[in-house]
């Protein structure tokens, strides 16, 4: 019994020790999404925009250019909407933030394909340290 009691105070004192190294700071981590949704209706008659949902849940719409005109496909709009898109992930990267996931799809209106929406969605990560006294 002498033997453990000392034993016991030994191992508390190191748990107790361990437990002290490995206390990380809290972290808060914030979340927000870019939305691109890109018409594929012909003529120009979609309606194309990039949605920003700020991590406090405001949201700020800017216009995006329709991928089709009469003519078919407009490589000029497509490069236009690269560049917006492109400028305001480098905006956001350069306050902190870090691109965590991408997620894209297609909805076609009709089954022979005339039609429909491209969207892709751009999740962003910010973490915080909690500063405490």
């Amino acid at each position: 019994m002498k033997k453990i009691i000392p034993l016991l105070i030994v191992i508390l004192v190191a748990s107790c020790s361990l437990n002290a190294q490995e206390t990380k700071p809290e972290t808060n981590k914030q979340f927000m999404q870019i939305n691109t949704v890109e018409s594929v209706i012909a003529g120009g008659l979609g309606r194309s925009k990039m949605v920003i949902t700020n991590p406090d849940g405001s949201q700020k719409e800017t216009d995006l250019e329709n991928l089709f005109s009469m003519a078919g496909i407009n490589f000029k709009n497509i490069k236009e909407n690269e560049d917006k898109l492109v400028r305001t992930l480098k905006t956001y990267t350069d306050e902190g933030w870090k691109l965590e996931h991408v997620t894209s799809f297609t909805l076609s209106q009709n089954d022979t394909g005339a039609g429909g929406i491209f969207m892709t969605r751009y999740l962003l990560s910010k973490t915080l340290e909690k500063k405490g006294f």
